[in-house]
């Protein structure tokens, strides 16, 4: 299956049904007046968020979603039928973008979630709607209303609660592979993620999500490598997990590399809590391992990490920091909404 995770499509609610002049015409009626229904409205096209998708990619062969008009109204009071919404299946995660890439008009991130996007047009009055006393025959009708017709951008942040950034080949793939039961591509050569994976990992009894994007390389808020584009998937992302490349000789480089990328990408990203960790211990003797988590503890001004994600070796403690991270975090955002008038 492949990933999509930025779209555009078009959409367009039908238009309300025109209402009827029609006159009673029955044999036996001397004075049968004006029976013209109204019209039916038109069908709305809203978006759903749901379960089990993780990509857009169905909106890749299909870009146009247009309801249909509602029915006419006709004589004998009938009214006509209204037409069927049209709903778009997306994942949960997903923001919708009006035309201008950059307006945010609804954030998905609940399944069942559902916003009306374009509401259908309102039918029109039959000519029984304007029976009055002075007018006892009225020999007109409204037409139905116009339907909406616009363009919006569907783009895609999967759901995690931790996230996982360094530089390619620091072994982020290798990391969520030991941790959880996702199963992403691992190769000896930069660039082996080529979009982001999510895992379900599992310490002391509890569970939470980690997402892996592909490494971040100098200048790629400047568009280098696979630049920022996949960034926006650890934006909902509670916690960061940085993974330095122990066996680099430029460790204390690698590390403000990716801590400049993230504070270009946003203010946001750049100060969410991260979590410092040196990868590929396994392959360092103790003299070189000490000498470079002090390099890095210095850099970075805080804990350090040692782990090897091959070996298995520290995994579990930081796990249980990551853990703590997203705790603390959750009670965060719950204490916020609580204030909110």
């Amino acid at each position: 299956m492949k990933f999509l995770d930025l779209t555009k499509v078009y959409i367009r609610s039908g238009g309300g049904g025109a209402g009827c002049v029609s006159f009673r015409r029955d044999k036996y009626v001397e004075f049968g007046g004006p029976d013209g229904g109204d019209g039916g409205n038109g069908g709305s096209v809203f978006a759903e968020a749901v379960e089990g998708l993780n990509t857009l990619i169905d909106f890749r062969y299909q870009q146009h979603f247009f309801a249909k008009s509602g029915q006419q109204g006709m004589g004998s009071q009938k009214t006509g039928k209204t037409a069927d919404d049209v709903i778009l299946k997306v994942p949960v995660g997903t923001e919708i973008l009006d035309e201008d890439e950059e307006t945010v008009l609804a954030d998905l991130v609940t399944p069942g979630q559902k916003v009306q996007l374009a509401r259908g047009g309102n039918g029109g009055w039959g000519n029984l709607a304007f029976k009055s006393a002075t007018n006892r025959a009225p020999a007109r009708a409204n037409p139905g209303q116009d339907g909406v017709e616009r363009t919006i951008w569907l783009r895609l942040k999967l759901i995690a609660d931790a996230g996982l950034v360094g530089l390619p080949n620091a072994g982020k793939s290798t990391f969520l592979a030991a941790v959880s039961n996702a199963r992403p591509k691992i190769a000896d050569y930069p660039f082996t993620t080529l979009v982001p994976n999510l895992g379900v990992v599992g310490i002391d009894g509890a569970e939470f999500v980690m997402a892996d994007i592909p490494g971040l390389i100098e200048g790629a808020s400047e568009g280098r490598g696979l630049g920022m584009q996949f960034l926006a998937h650890v934006e909902r992302c509670k916690v960061l997990l940085h993974l330095v490349d122990g066996t680099s000789s430029t460790i204390t480089k690698d590390y403000r590399t990716i801590v400049k990328e993230l504070e270009a990408y946003s203010e946001v990203l750049g100060d969410k809590p991260r979590i410092l960790a040196l990868n590929k211990c396994d392959a360092l003797d103790a003299k070189t391992i000490t000498a470079r988590r002090k390099a890095l503890e210095k850099a970075s001004g805080g804990m350090v990490y040692v782990i090897s994600g091959v070996a298995g070796l520290g995994l579990p403690d930081v796990l249980r920091d990551l853990r703590a991270r997203i705790i603390a975090g959750s009670a965060v955002v719950v204490e916020d909404l609580a204030w909110q008038p």
